[in-house]
């Protein structure tokens, strides 16, 4: 395998200073531009991918690519390019002319198709884990379709290597189980209240109540607690999915909850305006991170002696009660839409996922029958 010094596998690809790095970035384009050369003339791999990650693509900031949404990219064309480097053999790189010194310039459409069935069928993490699930998949292969197709239409590669990606379709049946109804819901908050875990019976509860997502809990502050005073009562003030706010109103018990929350860490239970303290810290009274968030919950969870929490097949996670929040919403009577601009969703098809299957149930054909249909058998 030859070496791609632009790509070298020990050295961290992704900088501290975004901002600056756009900045001499585009200088640099400038330039180039000046002097009638192509765009990406003074660029190598490595400033072409900072550049695909870190660019702003609309005026309009909170239009732009959250830091939740960057990390997730990066973290993928991370692994795409230690894997090309680190297991170019088994991926069957075959690379005889090396162009220009770029990782990038010198794969062909073999390479990306042998590379994504290697990643899907043997890398390391299928043979340690197991096959990735279909969701999965399909968020890899829209990472790594958006950057080469970014590649080729911005003309730093000459083929279009991001058509020879397989599409990665998730089916409805391919969606692990996230229904969890209003009396398991239930059964959990009885389970965590009589067990005196004031913790974990407010994380749940406020989950539950607002239909938040995990990191967006996780970056609440204590100034997101807002007073309403038109409506009354206090909501939270959310900043979701690509920069998009929210305003979420709490009912008075999910707002019990999280004083109850506040006190069992012996923190204040004020709500200053402005301040930057985690609303609902750790241990250590720092932010949670969102993944060790989703093992603390999840851990708990797994230990409750209860046999419908047991029986499931799928672990329950932070993600599960934001379904909940949706399931109990429709069922009380709210409408799709109001759900979907709830939960922060751009599409309604999104809300529709969390819906499908109760729905579902309810328009099943065999509420159409009435008694005269199998008479006194049904």
């Amino acid at each position: 395998m030859t070496t791609f010094s632009l790509m070298d596998i020990e050295m961290n690809l992704f900088p501290d200073d975004r901002q600056g790095i756009i900045t001499d970035l585009v200088q640099r384009m400038d330039q180039a531009e000046k002097e009638k050369k192509d765009k990406f003339h003074f660029l190598n791999d490595r400033d072409v991918l900072h550049y695909f990650l870190y660019r702003n693509t609309n005026l309009n900031e909170a239009a732009n690519r959250s830091d939740r949404t960057i990390r997730e990219y990066e973290l993928e064309l991370e692994q795409m390019i230690r894997n090309l480097l680190q297991y170019a053999e088994e991926i069957g790189l075959d690379i005889e002319d090396v162009v220009e010194g770029s990782l990038f310039k010198s794969l062909s459409p073999r390479h990306v198709r042998r590379y994504q069935m290697w990643l899907t069928e043997s890398s390391p993490y299928v043979k340690e884990n197991g096959p990735y699930s279909p969701a999965t998949l399909s968020r890899k292969t829209v990472v790594l379709k958006s950057f080469f197709r970014f590649l080729f239409e911005k003309r730093y590669i000459t083929e279009p290597l991001h058509d020879s990606l397989l599409t990665s379709t998730v089916r409805k049946d391919d969606r692990p189980n996230r229904d969890l109804g209003p009396s398991e819901v239930i059964q959990l908050l009885d389970y965590f209240h009589d067990a005196g875990n004031p913790i974990v019976f407010s994380l749940i509860h406020v989950l539950v109540g607002t239909g938040l997502r995990n990191d967006e809990l996780c970056r609440l502050k204590m100034s997101d607690v807002r007073f309403d005073p038109i409506l009354g009562g206090f909501y939270l003030h959310v900043i979701g999915k690509g920069n998009k706010e929210r305003d979420i109103p709490l009912k008075e018990k999910v707002m019990d909850s999280l004083i109850l929350y506040r006190k069992a860490r012996f923190l204040s239970a004020a709500f200053p305006v402005g301040s930057d303290e985690p609303l609902l810290p750790n241990s250590r009274h720092m932010a949670f991170r969102p993944s060790y968030f989703s093992t603390f919950l999840g851990n708990a969870i797994e230990k409750v002696p209860i046999r419908s929490i047991q029986a499931r097949t799928s672990r329950i996670t932070p993600h599960v009660f934001r379904h909940s929040f949706a399931i109990i919403s429709y069922v009380s009577g709210a409408n799709i839409y109001d759900i979907m601009r709830a939960l922060g969703h751009e599409q309604i098809d999104t809300t529709m996922i969390y819906l499908q299957k109760i729905m579902d149930r309810e328009q099943h054909a065999i509420h159409k029958w009435n008694q005269d249909t199998l008479g006194r058998y049904i």
